[in-house]
């Protein structure tokens, strides 16, 4: 048996793991908010980047070539171009209000897991 000052040390020293498992546990949940949210920006970005791709190779085969069919093909990827920049708006903006609403609606668990762990423990005689 360890002596009664020990005792109320690993007492106090489990508390405050416990105090600081919560923390992390909601700093770690904040993290991946915040990793979801710049992934969001990453394709917005990636699809702006072949868009801008698409607009100046257009352009460069509206104004480097003589033949109808260049001109034809760089209006197709001029108008591609523009309706990529449209559609990576529209699902940017739309992914993140979903991101903003399961943000508002998400609830933290893991508080509830350890009343009921506290809540086992101690119905056989095991507290922690």
């Amino acid at each position: 048996m360890l002596p009664d000052p020990e005792q109320e040390e690993i007492k106090r020293l489990k508390k405050k793991l416990k105090a600081q498992e919560k923390k992390n546990i909601e700093i770690r949940d904040q993290m991946a908010v915040q990793r979801t949210i710049f992934a969001n920006e990453r394709t917005l970005m990636a699809y702006l980047r072949t868009a801008i791709a698409l607009l100046a190779g257009g352009i460069a085969a509206i104004k480097l070539s003589q033949h109808k069919y260049m001109g034809i093909i760089g209006f197709l990827l001029l108008a591609l171009g523009g309706s990529l920049i449209i559609y990576s708006f529209y699902r940017y903006f739309k992914k993140q209000r979903l991101i903003r609403k399961q943000q508002k609606e998400f609830v933290q668990t893991s508080h509830h897991h350890a009343k009921i762990h506290e809540k086992e423990a101690s119905g056989y005689g095991n507290v922690d």
